[in-house]
């Protein structure tokens, strides 16, 4: 195990809790007040049996991180519940629950290369790549002469997420979002 400070603690990372168990961030947030000491948001899911919980530690607590191995696999597909991936370098297969996964899974997309943290040989968190690009299938549309100076209008993606994108974003658009809190970055370039 590894102690890191909490306001490095990011989602994805894999902490082991004061009882022991082993605990994966869902969010991280650190809140910086006026006066007073600022603090770090950590929610997490306890990966025995998928409770989630909060804790709140002051930024400069020291947190013990898990050893976890960061190995690379392709998402394949979903069978019921289950996402399979494949190890690239022994061609073998992996299940990963729904409910590992949250709100991740939306991102996920054929041969996509992401990195499956194992502890013990079992999967127990996912990285995704940072950035996706997909297309927009539904959004309102384009108004002449309106500029992207701060307002947002809704959109709905090509794999049902749905996302803010500015006012001079049409439908067949293709953008890029980030993953980790599905904010749109730019028009894609290709």
């Amino acid at each position: 195990m590894v102690k890191v400070i909490a306001s490095n603690v990011r989602k994805g990372n894999v902490l082991e809790g004061a009882d022991g168990q082993l605990y994966t961030v869902l969010k991280a947030e650190t809140f910086r007040p006026g006066k007073g000491t600022p603090t770090t948001s950590i929610e997490m899911r306890r990966i025995s049996d998928g409770i989630k919980t909060v804790a709140s530690y002051k930024t400069t607590d020291g947190v013990e991180r898990a050893f976890v191995e960061e190995m690379p696999h392709t998402y394949l597909y979903k069978d019921g519940e289950t996402y399979i991936f494949m190890n690239p370098g022994n061609y073998e297969q992996v299940g990963v629950s729904a409910d590992m996964l949250g709100d991740m899974a939306q991102w996920l997309d054929e041969n996509m290369e992401v990195q499956l943290l194992m502890f013990d040989g079992k999967p127990v968190s996912i990285e995704l790549p940072p950035r996706v690009t997909l297309e927009i299938t539904e959004t309102e549309p384009v108004v002449k002469g309106q500029t992207a100076s701060g307002s947002y209008k809704p959109a709905i993606l090509s794999n049902g997420a749905r996302i803010m994108v500015p006012p001079h974003i049409g439908t067949g658009t293709r953008v890029v979002v980030m993953t980790e809190d599905s904010s749109y970055v730019e028009r894609a370039k290709d």
